[in-house]
């Protein structure tokens, strides 16, 4: 996969943040999710690829833009050389964070080569997820006492120095009162897991694991940044009934207890993830709009080669006589 797509990509999701961000606030988080797909839709369509959306919005509900299976790219216009490329999008992440202005919702897209990301099931999926330090040292069946134990020691922090984010879940009632039992600090959250399972693996972001249950697609959204970052993701979906069972066959899973980690879920060498902010966050901030045009900040990583970066992008509008750019 051409290192170049990452540029692409980027594109992708600042006019995704763009277009959400113009409903921030509004309360409709319906609304605010349409505008994200059709924007990032539009944009994608002109990416020089073959793309095939392996983690979209519709395995569930059918929605009628980026649904699994999807073919996106120039590649449907006319008939070139197009690398075959299989992507993951949520164009919004934190729905409720948009309508509600509240912090952490970003657009957020992951790429690799064909073949190269899990076809995860729209279902639930038990997930921990740290930083480089502790990708060994963890185990998704290990106590939480042990778990974070084993983290502190890798830190060389406190087990009371520990800040873990979960959401804010009744399923997570237990959890909450394991990690307190230890002295831990927690984070709760009500959305975005993804934003904060990057956080985890960023040195300095104040946030050293996440733990609990969330959605299976996002955790493959989790997995290409933490191949990208150096960090680990342990996962397992949550499988409790038969039609859960027959959802993860028509995708190819037949473990159903398996654990994965980030080189399973995001398993291709060559792996581009890209991700702007929408309203402000721990890592980006957000869209910003004056007179003459729209700022943006993403984060885009690649593992080959492998880079992270940070782009803050001022977009001027077209029509402006005498542009001023803003700092």
């Amino acid at each position: 996969m051409d290192a170049g797509l990452s540029l692409d990509f980027l594109g992708v999701v600042e006019q995704a943040a763009i277009a959400c961000a113009h409903t921030m606030g509004q309360g409709d988080r319906h609304h605010s999710d349409l505008v994200a797909v059709e924007a990032m839709r539009k944009k994608m369509d002109a990416v020089p690829m073959d793309g095939t959306i392996v983690i979209g919005e519709g395995e569930r509900d059918e929605a009628p833009m980026l649904f699994i299976g999807e073919k996106v790219g120039k590649a449907l216009h006319d008939a070139g050389a197009y690398p075959a490329i299989d992507i993951a999008v949520d164009p919004l992440e934190g729905t409720n964070l948009c309508a509600t202005g509240s912090p952490n919702a970003i657009a957020v897209l992951a790429a690799a080569e064909r073949g190269g990301l899990l076809h995860a099931p729209d279902l639930y999926m038990e997930k921990l997820v740290v930083g480089p330090s502790c990708k060994d040292a963890v185990s998704l069946d290990a106590p939480v006492a042990k778990n974070l134990g084993a983290i502190a020691e890798c830190l060389e922090r406190k087990v009371e120095d520990l800040v873990v984010v979960v959401l804010e879940r009744d399923r997570h009632a237990t959890l909450i009162e394991e990690i307190r039992a230890v002295g831990a600090r927690i984070r709760l959250i009500t959305d975005g897991d993804l934003s904060a399972g990057i956080s985890a693996a960023v040195v300095g972001s104040g946030v050293h694991a996440v733990m609990g249950t969330g959605g299976a697609p996002e955790g493959v959204l989790a997995a290409a940044a933490m191949r990208c970052l150096n960090g680990e993701i342990l996962a397992r979906l949550v499988v409790k009934k038969p039609e859960h069972e027959e959802r993860c066959r028509t995708m190819g899973i037949t473990d159903f207890n398996r654990v994965y980690g980030a080189s399973d879920l995001a398993s291709s060498d060559s792996v581009i993830f890209a991700a702007t902010g929408v309203t402000e966050g721990t890592l980006m901030d957000g869209v910003r709009f004056f007179g003459d045009g729209v700022r943006t900040h993403s984060l885009v990583m690649q593992t080959q080669p492998h880079r992270v970066q940070f782009i803050d992008t001022i977009h001027v509008h077209a029509d402006s006589p005498n542009p001023r750019v803003h700092f």
